[in-house]
């Protein structure tokens, strides 16, 4: 009896580039939010969801939320596409080395004193 080769099943990668992205656009928040956090008293007053961690609380909080959300739109608008994976890749990276940055104390002292 001849058998043939099961059907080969494409599967795109819009929703792992949509985790990818996500990660990155999350990363990139929690740098932004730090920053303006310590840079903007108001900001600070803001993000202090729970008193003892101070605006640490919110600024956590917010940066999952903001990553939750793009992960969801994003896997939903890219679930049956292919992405270009090295622009992906090359965006979700500068957003984290930009969060890394900014949450980064010399770093975020400098930036205050420009």
């Amino acid at each position: 009896m001849d058998e043939s080769p099961p059907p080969l099943i494409l599967l795109r990668n819009g929703p792992g580039a949509a985790a990818i992205l996500s990660a990155g656009i999350g990363s990139g928040a929690l740098g932004v939010l730090a920053f303006a956090a310590d840079a903007v008293p108001a900001i600070n007053r803001v993000f202090r969801f729970w008193t003892p961690a101070g605006a640490l609380s919110g600024v956590t909080t917010t940066a999952i939320v903001v990553w939750l959300a793009a992960w969801f739109v994003l896997s939903r608008r890219w679930a049956a596409r292919d992405v270009s994976l090295p622009w992906v890749n090359l965006a979700a990276g500068l957003m984290l080395i930009a969060g890394l940055l900014l949450t980064f104390p010399p770093f975020m002292d400098w930036l205050q004193a420009l």
